[in-house]
């Protein structure tokens, strides 16, 4: 791959790329679709509504719940985070626009399918970023603790929908066969092998550089969630390959219990087994419509 990015010279904009800064563009895109999937989710309009203080805090988990799960994991207090002010403050501000913004117009704005294809891949480029980060912070308290490596930065990229169970009891909601371990969403899974990728770099098992995988990977991960948003698709690209996998290694074939993770029966529509990060284009308008 580096004779690739050197014939094409895109060493040196894979290097910059690596070191571009988050905070503001990046991180605010992260919040406001983080906050979008949360206003998707059954009874956060109605908690907005009768109890601010536990939206905001559901809101918080959505944007911070990662490294919240990881700090508790590498030892750290859980409310570490929340001394970036800058942060909180801005991630609090995407909030009060998307719930509580006068006509709703903020919402509109950034659920315009154009502009929320855009934030979606920015938000990609955080996540990439999160888990490199979470691997690296991993590496230096743990030096051979590979498993510890891809735990951390599993965690790093997919913590919010790992304590899923939790945000949902602040918002009066209790349904534990939304385990996201049980149910593995697409940026749940891409979380993990992507944390295995960082983790073979950072141990100098993979012949890249750092600076080439998070390139090559943001290209992968925003890619297709750019895809799969503008088609309203659940599937994932793994599917074929995971479902090879596990035939020959367990006899059976991962494929089902995604479909029924994705597409529940007609008779109970009523109680749909969602993702965090992915809705249905008809469960999307429903709820948009109850908002205004």
């Amino acid at each position: 791959m580096e004779a690739v990015l050197g014939v094409l010279n895109l060493g040196d904009f894979a290097q910059n790329f690596s070191k571009m800064g988050m905070f503001p563009v990046f991180d605010l895109a992260y919040y406001i679709v983080s906050i979008l999937y949360l206003k998707y989710e059954p009874g956060s309009v109605e908690v907005s509504r009768r109890s601010p203080v536990a939206s905001w805090l559901c809101a918080m988990l959505y944007c911070f719940g990662s490294y919240i799960l990881a700090d508790i994991m590498l030892g750290s207090s859980p409310i570490d985070y929340f001394q970036y002010n800058s942060h909180i403050l801005l991630a609090s501000a995407v909030w009060y626009l998307v719930f509580y913004c006068p006509l709703n117009l903020f919402y509109k704005c950034v659920a315009f399918l154009p502009v929320k294809l855009v934030l979606v891949a920015l938000k990609e480029v955080v996540r990439t970023r999160k888990i490199a980060a979470g691997v690296h912070h991993a590496s230096h308290a743990y030096h051979h603790g590979y498993f510890i490596m891809v735990i951390v930065g599993y965690v790093k990229g997919s913590g919010v929908a790992l304590i899923s169970n939790f945000e949902q009891l602040l918002r009066g909601v209790w349904r534990p066969e939304t385990n996201e371990i049980l149910n593995m969403s697409f940026p749940t899974k891409a979380s993990l092998y992507g944390a295995i990728l960082f983790t073979m770099q950072e141990a100098h098992w993979l012949p890249v550089s750092k600076s080439t995988l998070i390139l090559a990977f943001t290209f992968f991960m925003a890619s297709s969630k750019v895809v799969m948003t503008a088609r309203h698709s659940h599937g994932s690209p793994f599917a074929l390959i995971e479902s090879w996998v596990c035939h020959l290694l367990f006899g059976s074939p991962l494929g089902g219990s995604e479909e029924d993770h994705h597409h529940p029966p007609a008779a109970a529509p009523s109680s749909p087994l969602k993702t965090k990060e992915e809705l249905s284009d008809g469960a999307r308008k429903r709820k948009a419509k109850k908002a205004e």
